[in-house]
């Protein structure tokens, strides 16, 4: 097979103080740019080194090579392989190589934005109402915010919490408007903020997003406690990424010092006793009262999700019970924080009332639980409405009643399988808040679901959002008004 000849660039001025070629002006070159190769969703190392410094991604191959020098990688990418134009992954600048000039033509906008894609504040108001589905490269239909995570190794645990997140309002629109990296905040940070805006991106070349840099980060930050290859607990996951975004975001001990603390953070107050050594169990006794000769301890604790426990599920059935699945009401497994009930755990009685409810508020149902040999998972159902769960019977909130006890699920996380790592999986029910549909979401699938099908589901997590009431809508709006 004969050489093709190398391309020629056309002759243009240029500035010989900055080697940059004068805007609008036409270069050969860029015809062999090819978008269907980008992919600008894993971690930026050269290719050849594994150095994060001075990165370029090769806009014909999509390889990504560092420097531009004349003993750097991209340098010798370009004469070995004849890919001439390269973009800096950090300045957004495209440049050509070998001959070293910088190449400024409104053709590369829509490369620039999909490696680092931004939403004005008006976009961002507008997200929950979009009805308008995008077109990838490919003419295949996506709607952003309801795009596909690609599952690496075994990252399904992390794509869950990720999907669910990014479906709360407040800290969505928080992570896209943002500058952290300006700002010098964590690469946890960064990197989540970057994810968030490429799954509501309405320009994207692919209608899925791969989570491989924010991954990479996972496991760095966790001392690799979180790792791709490896499946871990969800709400693990969960409870940790909150607190380290709360403390990365330069968050404290305060209430309402983050984002984080700010929508999910509540209150409850607990009052425990000691159980004395000759004293019966309720197991004994057939109910559990506080000794009023002894001193109850009390003590108001910070959460930011609340955990429910799961009746156990029957050891032993019949063959007319085996194929039937034991179901609770949420409202059953939630009078754990009626203020009244007393557990026994840890030698210990408790009672739990909630004192402040959160804007947002998360549910960790435990299904999963270790004895001596293996873990086991309960498969009880938990039956809840979708809409108006009210809380006010498991709060004392002075603020419940004007600002609103009653809650509407946003997200739901369940977990499918058996309970030992790498055999079960983890998926996610999401709603559209302009067209009320939902949507499950198992890494790359997307797919709509009616409402009735998610309460068969064995829910792990549950996320709720704060309904505001009548009277601090009006409130609000007559000061509005004023």
């Amino acid at each position: 097979m004969e050489p093709q000849p190398k391309r020629q660039r056309v002759e243009t001025t240029t500035n010989k103080n900055t080697s940059s070629k004068v805007e609008g002006s036409g270069d050969l070159y860029l015809d062999t740019i090819d978008r269907h190769m980008l992919d600008f969703d894993f971690e930026k190392v050269c290719s050849v080194s594994l150095s994060h410094l001075n990165v370029y991604a090769c806009l014909v191959c999509g390889k990504y090579y560092q420097g531009r020098g004349k003993s750097s990688h991209a340098y010798f990418h370009s004469i070995h392989k004849d890919h001439h134009v390269f973009i800096n992954l950090h300045t957004l600048k495209v440049y050509i190589l070998p001959d070293g000039y910088e190449v400024q033509d409104p053709s590369l906008d829509d490369i620039k934005y999909v490696l680092n894609p931004t939403l004005t504040k008006q976009q961002v108001n507008q997200l929950d109402a979009n009805l308008k589905a995008s077109y990838d490269l490919n003419n295949k239909k996506y709607l952003p915010g309801f795009v596909g995570l690609n599952n690496v190794k075994a990252n399904d645990y992390v794509n869950v919490v990720v999907q669910a997140l990014i479906h709360i309002p407040p800290l969505r629109d928080y992570f896209i408007l943002q500058d952290f990296e300006s700002q010098g905040k964590s690469q946890l940070v960064t990197r989540f903020g970057a994810l968030v805006r490429k799954m509501w991106n309405p320009r994207a070349f692919k209608g899925q997003v791969s989570p491989h840099e924010l991954l990479q980060e996972i496991s760095s930050a966790s001392q690799k406690r979180f790792r791709l290859t490896e499946q871990s607990n969800a709400i693990d996951f969960l409870s940790w990424f909150l607190n380290t975004l709360h403390k990365d975001l330069g968050g404290t001990k305060k209430r309402n010092s983050s984002i984080i603390y700010r929508i999910f953070q509540g209150e409850v107050n607990v009052e425990s006793q000691d159980i004395g050594p000759n004293e019966a169990t309720s197991e004994e006794k057939g109910i559990t009262v506080f000794d009023e000769d002894r001193e109850i301890k009390k003590n108001n604790v910070p959460f930011l999700f609340l955990a429910l426990d799961l009746p156990l599920a029957p050891l032993y059935q019949d063959e007319a019970e085996k194929d039937i699945i034991p179901q609770v009401p949420l409202t059953t497994i939630l009078a754990k924080y009626d203020g009244k009930k007393i557990q026994e755990t840890a030698n210990q009685k408790r009672r739990y009332h909630i004192t402040r409810l959160p804007e947002y508020l998360i549910f960790h149902i435990k299904r999963f639980s270790k004895n001596n040999w293996t873990l086991e998972k309960n498969p009880t159902i938990v039956n809840f409405p979708i809409q108006n769960v009210d809380m006010s019977h498991f709060t004392n909130d002075p603020n419940a009643e004007t600002v609103g006890s009653h809650y509407d699920l946003l997200a739901n996380i369940c977990h499918e399988g058996k309970p030992g790592a790498g055999e079960g999986t983890y998926k996610v029910h999401v709603k559209h808040r302009g067209t009320g549909q939902w949507y499950q979401i198992q890494d790359l699938i997307v797919e709509e679901i009616i409402p009735q099908m998610i309460f068969l589901s064995e829910s792990y997590i549950q996320i709720w959002e704060r309904k505001r009431s009548t009277v601090n809508k009006d409130s609000m709006q007559q000061n509005n008004n004023d």
